[in-house]
């Protein structure tokens, strides 16, 4: 069922139209994924609790929380770059906060972590009907991209492709296994809603969450049950602290996971781990500067793991 956008989410549509107009379609089969950590604590639970409460993804704007910068406010960077990318489409009076757009990122090559896993590590895999009420930029939207475009202008976005991967970029064989995507990735705007029953294909989790007692698995039994959305599971990156090189992420980062393996009795870092810190963070240190570390531990596991 397709959605009635909002009038700032058309404008923001067709400004990236009009500013790109190209004819040239998304020729390939390629889904938009979201990833996120599911285990995180937010008012009232968890981010998966709060997917369950809602019925829909929420954005930053909503939340307050985010993998990335914490920036989603009026005049705040965030602000600042939907301002530019999108004509000032949500600076109107009466744009409320639901109206803004969610972030993710198109799996082009169909990779098994998502197409941006420094944001977390699990993923929602979204139908292919949300690619009409979304935009694209080829880069991150905080490192102010230029090629932007739509699934039915798609010519700037495919150019930029090309330039940095080479004419095949679209048309390499898709190979199982996890693309590692930490900065490379085309971004998703998502201008509409991501409701779990209508334009969620696959909610993609971690193994580790099996059994970890933090609530996830059960939390994904329930969102099958109340929205009918099918739960895949994954075997997810594991890493040694001593595989943790010191100049990655700076040398804090190998001495956390050593403790963090030490405290918990177990031999590797794994996501499940990671979150049971990062809900817990005032055992390590001042939190904010341990749940940074604890975001570059896992970038480690996604780059090495």
């Amino acid at each position: 069922m397709t959605p009635v956008l909002t009038d700032a989410q058309t404008a923001a549509l067709d400004h990236v139209r009009r500013l790109r107009a190209g004819s040239t379609p998304l020729a390939v089969e390629a889904p938009i994924t979201i990833n996120f950590h599911p285990d995180r604590s937010v008012p009232g639970g968890t981010v998966i609790d709060g997917l369950l409460a809602d019925g829909r993804f929420r954005s930053q704007f909503e939340t307050g929380i985010s993998n990335g910068g914490l920036t989603a406010f009026p005049g705040g960077d965030r602000d600042r770059w939907e301002e530019r990318m999108f004509g000032g489409a949500y600076q109107r009076p009466g744009v409320r906060a639901r109206d803004r757009p969610k972030y993710g990122a198109l799996n082009l090559l169909h990779h098994e972590d998502g197409a941006a896993p420094r944001f977390g590590s699990a993923h929602l895999r979204l139908r292919p009907h949300v690619l009409a009420w979304a935009t694209f930029t080829f880069g991150d939207s905080a490192r102010h991209p230029t090629s932007a475009g739509t699934a039915d202008a798609f010519d700037a976005v495919l150019d930029a492709l090309h330039a940095h991967h080479g004419a095949d970029a679209l048309s390499r064989p898709r190979r199982p296994g996890p693309g590692r995507a930490l900065d490379d990735y085309v971004e998703a705007q998502i201008h509409g809603p991501v409701r779990l029953a209508d334009d969620v294909e696959a909610l993609v989790l971690d193994s580790s969450f099996k059994g970890s007692g933090c609530g996830t698995a059960a939390a994904a039994d329930a969102l099958t049950e109340r929205y009918g959305l099918r739960v895949e599971w994954r075997s997810g990156f594991r890493l040694a602290p001593s595989d943790i090189p010191d100049d990655f992420r700076g040398p804090e980062v190998p001495v956390l996971a050593h403790g963090l393996c030490a405290h918990y009795g177990v031999a590797e870092v794994d996501p499940a781990l990671i979150g049971a810190a990062a809900r817990d963070p005032l055992r390590w240190g001042s939190p904010p500067e341990v749940l940074q570390l604890l975001k570059y531990l896992w970038h480690c596991l996604v780059e090495f793991g």
